[in-house]
């Protein structure tokens, strides 16, 4: 196992990555230790508060929920154990998902690239929840226009960005954008603990598409 001073500096690689190609090499090197790392040296709690959020929102156990980021299902194992079975887990790194796919706590689980096109027809989930992945050097906020157009009129987008990140980035321009042309409509919007042993915040965001 890492420990504190080699996890900060394996995180902060990742957020400062040159390109998806070298961002891809260290989660490669990172995930049969990930979990470990970020939740219990960094007290990562962007899976928690998401999943919390969500649910209690979502109480058709059935709803058909795509966790964008999913990484190596930290989110997909708290909604398994609420009895969420309909669950489509996405991210950019095989190794990751080959530790989600451990867990079986998915219906299914795909590669897929968050800051390209999504591979998905219009109005496809219930729900979309993407917990850690707006982040520094992963994906920026263009991204929040594909999951409106792939979650269902009423359905819900719960998602976290890393405070850094939100200041830095367009996330409020293109928020305010897509409640402005009334494709959703703001629910929840507060800063949040993200990372507690480090101190870091985020934004804890959910919003209803109309």
């Amino acid at each position: 196992m890492k420990n504190t001073k080699s996890m900060i500096s394996t995180i902060y690689q990742t957020l400062h990555a040159a390109d998806s190609e070298e961002l891809e090499g260290i989660y490669k090197k990172w995930a049969s230790n990930y979990d470990h790392d970020v939740v219990e040296l960094a007290g990562y709690v962007g899976h928690l508060i998401t999943s919390s959020l969500l649910l209690s929102k979502i109480k058709n156990k059935k709803a058909k929920i795509l966790d964008a980021g999913c990484g190596t299902g930290l989110v997909g194992e708290i909604l398994s154990e609420k009895n969420y079975k309909n669950v489509e887990g996405v991210d950019f790194s095989q190794e990751m998902l080959d530790v989600a796919i451990q867990k079986q706590v998915y219906q299914s689980l795909r590669l897929l690239d968050l800051t390209k096109n999504l591979d998905y027809e219009d109005n496809l989930f219930d729900a979309i929840i993407c917990a850690g992945t707006f982040t520094c050097g992963h994906v920026g906020p263009e991204a929040l226009l594909e999951m409106v157009r792939i979650t269902k009129k009423g359905g819900y987008i719960c998602f976290t960005v890393r405070k850094q990140e939100w200041e830095a980035s367009p996330y409020k321009e293109i928020i305010d954008n897509l409640e402005n042309s009334n494709l959703w409509h703001q629910i929840v919007l507060k800063t949040s603990e993200y990372n507690v042993k480090e101190g870091i915040t985020c934004q804890l965001c959910l919003y209803q598409v109309i």
